[in-house]
């Protein structure tokens, strides 16, 4: 994806650097990963679906039992995350209903019976028919609160939930601290000022908070991108020697989720100039890296690639 691609919203922390969402993610690969290895592959209660399949793994199986039907292109990383995101809630609420998962790159047929207009979305299918949607990525709350409802309006028709499926999860979430509600609260209502300053609070009280750190620079990276024309920069790129136009581009790439890409680029940068310009192209990433966990295994990768052109 070019920077052209991509309109900023300031409104929010979009992709990569939305609040910690892709820390969140890793985690739920990490979980993924155990169950993998304890079910000797992929969880039970998630399926891959394409044209062929549809038929027996939904419609068959929907007729006695609840499937989430998760329309989504695998190779998109934001989706990726979003996949894991149910995942994580697939495995909560085992034995009550199944993911299906359709990649609609590879099976058009499905995306074009169902009339979906964007992808990632989420379908409740129950006795062959489409109950309830989710278009769009939804957050993690929002999720448990469309699963509730949908529960509760088929609760007679599916399998009582196991011991710890009854209400809210079993394992509890850590409560979230209120200085990080008051930052995204500001987030959504994109006043950008008075996020920075929730974050700011946290970070005096929590010299090491990584939500603090991790909302701070999300929010540098819109503040650097707001204003300034996508189709612009994609112009500029024209120009080998314009480092300025290399580093807005790889803050569009980061605000799109194409972290590799954004990384790379800087990489590249760092490796072809010298002087000022490759130290501020160095400063750049190095700032970047800090949109993310630092045991995030792009930026551990970006890490490795940076020693290397420099040394």
């Amino acid at each position: 994806m070019s920077p052209a691609d991509f309109t900023p919203r300031p409104g929010s922390l979009y992709g990569a650097v939305d609040l910690g969402a892709r820390k969140q993610a890793l985690e739920a690969q990490a979980r993924r990963e155990t169950t993998a290895q304890q079910t000797g592959g992929v969880p039970a209660q998630v399926i891959d679906v394409d044209d062929a399949s549809f038929a027996t793994e939904v419609v068959e199986r929907s007729m006695n039992s609840l499937v989430l039907l998760e329309l989504t292109v695998t190779r998109a990383e934001q989706a990726r995350d979003y996949s894991l995101l149910l995942e994580k809630l697939a495995a909560e609420n085992a034995g009550r209903w199944v993911l299906a998962r359709v990649d609609v790159e590879i099976s058009r047929q499905i995306a074009q019976a169902l009339r979906v207009q964007n992808v990632p979305a989420l379908y409740a299918i129950f006795q062959g028919q489409p109950v309830a949607v989710v278009p769009g990525i939804a957050t993690e709350p929002q999720l448990r609160d469309w699963l509730t409802q949908l529960m509760e309006a088929l609760a007679q028709y599916l399998p009582p939930p196991a011991e710890g499926q009854e209400g809210e999860p079993a394992s509890q979430e850590p409560p979230v601290d209120p200085d990080v509600l008051a930052a995204e609260q500001a987030i959504d209502a994109g006043d950008l000022d008075g996020a920075t300053a929730a974050y700011e609070r946290l970070l005096a009280r929590s010299p090491n908070n990584e939500d603090a750190k991790l909302g701070l620079a999300g929010l540098g990276l819109i503040r650097r991108t707001t204003g300034v024309d996508p189709a612009d920069v994609e112009r500029r790129l024209a120009d080998p020697a314009d480092v300025a136009a290399q580093l807005l581009a790889a803050d569009f790439e980061m605000l799109s989720g194409e972290v590799d890409a954004a990384f790379d680029r800087l990489v590249g940068v760092v490796r072809r100039t010298s002087g000022d310009d490759r130290d501020t192209a160095r400063m750049h990433l190095l700032g970047l890296f800090d949109t993310l966990p630092a045991d995030d295994p792009s930026v551990v990768k970006a890490r490795r690639n940076l020693a290397s052109a420099l040394f």
